[in-house]
């Protein structure tokens, strides 16, 4: 923990959400132009997609330089956008990029499903030193992201397969991660309860 780096939180934000903005403009700018590139005709929307994924890979890069650190999900998300990126261009298929968010908000449901099944909460795991909590409470916060995360892929299979490109894409950047940070604040305060703070006789 002594690597890593403090980053003003307002850069931070920037470099973590600033990839999905830029793709989200870039989209509008050319959502309506054709693309030919060695002979292959592309829509805006695929090369969009193309162009995000270096846009996500600087930033995570300037992120790692600046904290000396990545996060495991921002290193499977980096790893996802690559993979179903290389998909999305090489069928020449949009449906690649879009069924992306729908394997990774199911990977995360999936594996906090897994880890409640052994009775454990991955996520005490991963973020207990940042926000120490009762495990009865940790528990509870982990079935409830857990069904979230399910809700989230049901969600956006139902929009790319039902709505327009420039609804998911809309969707997608702002009502899919609004919705989890809403649900998250909401949670959070629900359950101040099961924090654990330094005076005793609270956490008693």
């Amino acid at each position: 923990m002594s690597d890593i780096k403090p980053i003003n939180p307002v850069v931070k934000q920037v470099l973590e959400l600033g990839p999905t903005v830029l793709f989200f403009l870039i989209y509008l700018k050319i959502k309506e132009d054709t693309f030919v590139i060695a002979g292959t005709e592309y829509s805006g929307f695929i090369v969009a997609a193309l162009v995000f994924v270096p846009i996500l890979l600087f930033a995570m890069g300037v992120l790692w330089h600046l904290t000396g650190q990545l996060s495991r999900m921002q290193v499977f998300t980096a790893f996802m956008v690559i993979f179903f990126g290389a998909l999305t261009a090489w069928f020449n298929d949009e449906r690649f990029f879009k069924m992306k968010t729908t394997i990774v908000y199911g990977l995360f449901a999936a594996l906090l499903g897994i880890g409640l099944l052994r009775g454990q909460s991955y996520l005490a795991y991963v973020m207990n030193e940042m926000m120490p909590m009762k495990s009865e409470g940790w528990m509870i916060l982990t079935r409830r992201l857990c069904a979230a995360f399910a809700v989230l892929a049901i969600a956006n299979e139902l929009v790319w397969r039902t709505m327009s490109t420039d609804a998911w894409v809309k969707i997608e950047t702002f009502g899919f991660p609004v919705a989890l940070m809403a649900f998250l604040m909401w949670q959070f305060t629900a359950l101040q309860g099961y924090l654990i703070t330094d005076d005793p006789e609270k956490d008693a």
